[in-house]
């Protein structure tokens, strides 16, 4: 049977691709191409258009079996048989995805991921509808609109989630913490994410004397390092000594607004993340940039929890590393690789695991995550006193100031933390005799 030009067409450019990836050391003794053999991938190319021919010969369904779809359907496949997070993005999908980097979506407002093959909530972003309707990192999505996701790839996943505001969607999650098995119907809306949220000096009836500073930060997208900067500005005016910077529940973003954040803390041109890949273009050190306000070395405390990965885990773990802060709450989710992504050039694109990220002391994030220095854990009952407390933008402050110290232990733990180190400062200062008239 004579085979479609467009599969001869697509054997061709396979072919061509396979060859252009040859390494250079490759051709150097012969200038012929090399011979084709199980290894240079021939074979399995001659397979893979041999098996579109005959899908779009005899399928029974002929409306299934356009190329694009076909083809669309085994990059997919391809990409996702990889790793969790490695993925192919049609056109749209790609749109979302940049989208995500400046801070508008539309959907439920909830990060996902394959944990252990299972769906797992990463987090729920704060001030969005999966947030206020109870969603809770950690929770395993078993069905989407009654659907089962066992064989859902997470793109499928984002895809269902992610959609037009205004229509509902219910959730089927189990929570491993009590084994409970709950139902959400949560209405999709226009997300627009504010990175940083909750700048301000806490009460004195949860400091005493001190002032110790709050931020929290939900997300790295591209405004996050300087409206951060801001923020610590103005904290500084109002006499701030120390600080609870507040990751819990930040699913990360981007990498080069992690390591700006950095810079806040660390003097310049310290290295903060390393990449470690198969090839040698993916060895890199990240370092703090120069130029940044240089700012008093004030106390620092970083809360996280399991719901706290990626970019938050690179900042936590560097500034744990570099004993620069104390780490108190629970071990961060352990998302700690590196995906490229690559357009291709019907405005698809390929978003690929390249290398893994390594803290200053090398220590792995990937599956390991970021262990506290002071573990607190919170029961589901407190985590939804917490997450409440962040979406109810009308509470009092001497309400919010009861709810942090009768449920929110990360938090008073921290700030006793900080406490202490002020007292031994004081203690410990050089003390300089009067002057004498």
């Amino acid at each position: 049977m004579k085979r479609p030009p467009i599969v001869t067409t697509l054997l061709a450019l396979l072919a061509g691709i396979f060859l252009a990836m040859q390494p250079v050391s490759a051709w150097a003794a012969d200038p012929q191409p090399p011979a084709t053999t199980d290894d240079s991938g021939y074979a399995e190319i001659a397979t893979f258009a041999k098996a579109i021919e005959l899908i779009r010969q005899d399928y029974v369904d002929g409306e299934k079996v356009s190329y694009h779809d076909l083809i669309y359907a085994a990059m997919k496949g391809m990409l996702s048989s990889l790793d969790p997070h490695s993925q192919f993005m049609d056109p749209d999908d790609f749109k979302d995805m940049q989208d995500d980097t400046r801070s508008r979506f539309n959907g439920l407002g909830v990060e996902v991921a394959m944990k252990d093959g299972v769906l797992t909530v990463v987090t729920p972003m704060e001030d969005t509808p999966a947030a206020k309707a109870g969603v809770l990192a950690g929770d395993e999505i078993l069905k989407i609109n009654g659907t089962s996701t066992e064989k859902l790839s997470l793109q499928d996943a984002v895809d269902v989630l992610r959609g037009e505001p205004g229509q509902k969607i219910t959730l089927t999650i189990l929570r491993p913490a009590n084994k409970e098995i709950k139902e959400f119907a949560v209405e999709r809306k226009e997300i627009k994410v504010r990175s940083v949220k909750g700048a301000r000096l806490l009460s004195p009836d949860l400091t005493g004397p001190y002032k110790v500073a709050y931020v929290r930060l939900v997300q790295f997208n591209e405004p996050t390092a300087e409206e951060f900067g801001k923020a610590l500005d103005d904290l500084q005016k109002q006499g701030m000594q120390a600080l609870v910077l507040d990751l819990r529940n930040n699913p990360g973003g981007l990498l080069n607004s992690a390591v700006d954040v950095l810079a806040q803390f660390l003097p310049a041109n310290t290295m903060v993340v390393s990449t470690q890949g198969r090839a040698s273009s993916q060895q890199h050190e990240y370092s703090t940039p120069v130029g940044i306000k240089e700012r008093p070395r004030f106390p620092v405390v970083v809360l996280v929890n399991e719901g706290s990965a990626s970019g938050a885990e690179i900042v936590a773990g560097a500034l744990k590393d570099l004993h620069r802060a104390i780490v108190v709450g629970e071990t961060t989710f352990g998302k700690g690789s590196v995906q490229n992504v690559m357009q291709l050039p019907d405005g698809s694109a390929l978003r690929f695991t390249t290398a893994k990220y390594f803290t200053p002391s090398k220590q792995v994030i990937q599956g390991n995550g970021v262990v506290p220095n002071i573990r607190v854990p919170l029961t589901p009952e407190q985590e939804r006193a917490v997450a409440s407390l962040r979406n109810d933008d009308k509470i009092k402050p001497e309400d919010a100031t009861a709810v942090v110290k009768a449920k929110d232990l990360q938090l008073m733990r921290a700030i006793d933390a900080l406490k202490g180190v002020m007292i031994y400062a004081q203690q410990t200062a050089p003390k300089v005799d009067a002057v004498k008239k």
